[in-house]
């Protein structure tokens, strides 16, 4: 099918592209850009007038819940919700049940996500044998079915031996580690940040030292090893400053942060709210502040979704009680925006936190309105302004902080290989025959 998208603001950081153009989609690649192709003749024509048309976004952290965890969410409501948030690409953790630590597990997950064909996924395999942090698992392997990095996923690892054996693993072999750096003594049974409101409401805390000791041992192996390592979801102002000094030092490291640490801190628990129960922990105002900053200046390199949907069994309960995690996939983009309006971010290096930054992480190809790339695209309105209600989220997951708050920035049409994968209902467009 041949598609024309006319009329919107063409924004490409892989080429620092920022102008109204043409966009032609021919085969499921780009056929070019401004310039019509010699013969070209559409099937169907996208009106993106007032939009904004940018290559489709890249999540580094979008928990499916499959195998094991359908009762929370399937494959099929969330992969919906990827589309429904112009996400495209998306790795997902291996915390599953059972954790993705066996290649024919990988595989399945990769052949559903291609029999549904609304995102294209990136499972990241099991670190350690079931999540347990005693047995390396076969990284090998399971690269070979498809795991694109290894992780331990939320579950810290108590011996720093078996990470060091880790990393020497994934650099002989060139695997990419994520760590989620977390102290598993200090933050063993908190749920809240160490400060005046875990106080006042008698939550079990986790001080901030959970994140910075847990730095301090990885920047020591990596500078021992030479790996390079991923820091998944920082949360605390030092931990930023860490992460600076450490890039500043030449140490090969990235880092990511969740969409909700930009805009919420430990006050949004207000009294007991269990929707603001997040792992890592929400923290101070000044944490909340130094993370925005650091996106801005680039220590932070991707904004994530953390996308972790959760039945209302498991929300709603005491919040020392209730699971950890919100959903994230449809709230990418307005919160995204949200931020880079506040802080004065040029909408090309706002998209590049969503898109070419986390595609190199991953390591596959940066999204790209480039003649014969993929045509995965998502195509915007940052002014439309919605509701974030139970029914107007795709994914089963309807846990968020952000329940019954207007927001602004809604994906009009998204398209996977040049196949439209979600458009409005309401919203029409023309066909040539």
């Amino acid at each position: 099918m041949k598609i024309e998208i006319t009329g919107g603001r063409v924004v490409d950081p892989a080429q620092a592209l920022d102008r109204v153009a043409s966009v032609y989609v021919a085969d499921g690649t780009i056929a070019g850009v401004d310039a019509m192709p010699a013969g070209w003749r559409a099937d169907r024509v996208i009106d993106a007038a007032q939009c904004i048309v940018a290559p489709g976004f890249v999540d580094l952290a979008a928990r499916l819940r499959e195998p094991g965890l359908e009762h929370k969410a399937t494959l099929e409501s969330e992969l919906a919700a990827a589309a429904a948030g112009g996400v495209t690409s998306l790795a997902c953790p291996p915390d599953t049940d059972p954790p993705l630590d066996e290649p024919g597990l990988v595989e399945m997950l990769k052949h559903r996500a291609r029999v549904i064909n609304q995102a294209h996924v990136y499972p990241v395999g099991a670190l350690t044998l079931g999540l347990r942090g005693e047995t390396l698992t076969e990284m090998s392997e399971l690269a070979e079915a498809g795991c694109v990095a290894f992780s331990n996923a939320d579950v810290p690892l108590p011996d720093t031996q078996m990470l060091f054996r880790a990393l020497q693993y994934a650099g002989t072999f060139g695997h990419r580690v994520w760590l989620r750096p977390q102290d598993a003594h200090l933050a063993r049974g908190g749920v809240a940040h160490d400060g005046e409101v875990a106080t006042r409401l008698g939550l079990p805390a986790i001080p901030v030292t959970a994140e910075t000791i847990a730095l301090a041992t990885i920047f020591a192996l990596v500078r021992e090893t030479r790996v390079a390592v991923h820091l998944c979801r920082l949360s605390s102002a030092s931990g930023v400053a860490m992460v600076r000094a450490a890039k500043a030092d030449g140490l090969s490291v990235t880092c990511d942060v969740s969409v909700h640490h930009l805009h919420l801190c430990d006050v949004d628990i207000g009294w007991f709210d269990s929707q603001a129960h997040l792992m890592p922990p929400l923290r101070a105002t000044r944490d909340r502040d130094a993370l925005r900053e650091g996106v801005a200046d680039g220590t932070i390199d991707a904004i994530c979704s953390d996308h972790a949907p959760v039945d209302d069994d498991g929300k709603q309960v005491p919040f020392a009680e209730a699971e950890p995690g919100a959903t994230g996939l449809e709230l990418l983009l307005p919160l995204m925006l949200k931020w880079a309006t506040e802080m004065r971010v040029p909408m090309t290096r706002a998209i590049a936190t969503v898109t070419t930054a986390p595609a190199s992480i991953i390591g596959i190809a940066q999204p790209a309105f480039r003649a014969g790339s993929p045509a995965d695209c998502c195509i915007f309105a940052a002014s439309d302004a919605w509701t974030v209600s139970r029914d107007a989220l795709r994914s089963q997951g309807k846990n968020t902080p952000f329940l019954d708050l207007e927001v602004l920035g809604r994906v009009r049409y998204t398209l996977l290989a040049g196949q439209v994968v979600h458009q409005p209902i309401d919203r029409a467009d023309s066909s040539r025959p």
